[in-house]
């Protein structure tokens, strides 16, 4: 309900970050979380073990109503509100993907999927192979070498991998020499501007930022490492996302031997290992297949308006975060080139000026609307395999903005933290059906 929290003060979410790592460790992140959940008492709102089924716009009440299965009940939730914000990311928590290589069954040790990680997982001692290149599996190779005999790193193809410090010493300088929030806005646009500056050398000089990234790599490695048969990609940077290392953990790893990489097919699976298109075999006790996810928009529910499907391939993406023609809802979508949280964060704040708009004025709805015509493109363009294979069930992006993605920070938080709400687009209507575009 909108009236169930207190005025929406976007300013006040704002918790800093306050470890020394800038690349921070999973507790790290975990710990975080859970202090601001409960500092500002979200915690206390959650409904834990609940999967969301369908969401059912009803335009005769303006209201959602969200079919919920809670895990130990039989009977179905139901739900009803006059705003759906969805945060549930685009990614299938289910299960990742699986090429599907011949003769898995034949293997004799334990294959391990990452969404699937067993607690129990004994991989001292034990010889691990890690298939993939991608940020999963570059977290997990120089991880588990702390503790296995050694760990192979199987990829088709290779990735850009780029080494930072873990901890930001300009950050910790502000934050013991200035206020807070001094230094966490001081340390935001800084990162952001690196991030921002980086990128758009690599979309308009990408040879020189391969070279770029080819030197950082070999300075890491040993002089006789092959750098460019296995961390030289066949793409530009950026044409999909870059891997970040914090401190050269995945460089020192195989620079001490403990790990490897091997840039190769799998040919197929032994009873031993895997047999790869060179005749070459790999031993291992454990396979981890890191091999990529599956995009699955707002946890797999069915989205519908007034009984019919949404059908979201036939959407455009209004500032990135709401859906043409679809009233009242509100969808939490990161950046592909720079931290995920960044644009959720203006996208929240976005959600509390819309709904504080409607409390003051009066409104019921606020729909997005497509004015004029507009060319249609895909909503992300990135040449990676997990995007590729969604393409035709996502909403599109515009040629022109307010439809138009721009991943660009410094652009968001102009439209979304300055912008007007009533720019014309969004369509607001009270209860009386009398409608009023702003």
């Amino acid at each position: 309900d909108l009236h169930s929290f207190p005025t929406r003060r976007s300013s006040d979410l704002e918790p800093a970050w306050r470890e020394e790592k800038s690349i921070a460790d999973g507790g790290s992140i975990l710990r975080y979380l859970n202090e601001t959940a409960s500092e500002y008492g979200i915690d206390r709102k959650i409904r834990y073990g609940q999967i969301v089924t369908r969401a059912a716009w009803v335009s005769a009440e303006s209201r959602w109503l969200v079919d919920v299965t809670a895990s130990g009940s039989a009977e179905p939730i139901r739900y009803s509100c006059n705003f759906l914000y969805l945060c549930t990311g685009y990614y299938d928590f289910g299960e990742g993907y699986l090429p599907g290589w011949p003769g898995v069954e034949r293997f004799r040790g334990q294959i391990v999927h990452p969404q699937q990680w067993p607690d129990d997982l004994a991989y001292e001692g034990r010889r691990v192979v890690v298939i993939g290149s991608g940020a999963t599996a570059v977290t997990l190779v120089p991880a588990m070498a702390e503790k296995a005999a050694h760990v192979t790193m199987v990829q088709r193809s290779p990735t850009y991998v780029v080494s930072l410090p873990a901890r930001d010493w300009i950050a910790n300088w502000l934050r013991r020499n200035l206020p807070d929030r001094a230094a966490y806005t001081l340390s935001r646009w800084k990162n952001v501007a690196i991030s921002m500056f980086y990128y758009r050398l690599a979309r308009r000089r990408p040879e020189f930022m391969k070279r770029l990234i080819m030197k950082g790599a070999k300075a890491q490695l040993k002089p006789d490492f092959d750098t460019e048969r296995h961390f030289t990609p066949s793409y530009n940077p950026w044409d999909q996302r870059l891997c970040l290392v914090p401190d050269g953990d995945l460089f020192r790893a195989i620079r001490e031997g403990r790990a490897s990489v091997v840039t190769d097919e799998i040919e197929i699976f032994t009873e031993t290992g895997l047999q790869l298109a060179s005749g070459e075999k790999l031993d291992a006790d454990i396979i981890v297949t890191a091999t990529g996810l599956k995009l699955r928009l707002m946890g797999g529910m069915e989205l519908m308006l007034d009984g019919s499907p949404a059908e979201l391939s036939k959407r455009f993406l209004y500032k990135g975060m709401m859906l043409s023609d679809v009233p009242n809802l509100a969808y939490s979508l990161g950046y592909t080139n720079a931290s995920w949280t960044l644009k959720c964060e203006l996208i929240a704040r976005y959600v509390c000026r819309i709904l504080n708009h409607m409390d003051r004025r009066g409104f019921t709805t606020a729909t997005p609307r497509v004015h004029g015509d507009i060319e249609e493109e895909p909503a992300i363009d990135f040449t990676s395999g997990y995007i590729q294979r969604a393409l035709a069930s996502l909403p599109k992006q515009g040629s022109r903005k307010p439809w138009r993605l721009y991943q660009n920070y410094a652009l968001d938080t102009f439209s979304l933290k300055y912008g007007s709400v009533d720019d014309g687009t969004l369509e607001f209507t009270r209860p009386s059906a009398q409608r009023c575009v702003a």
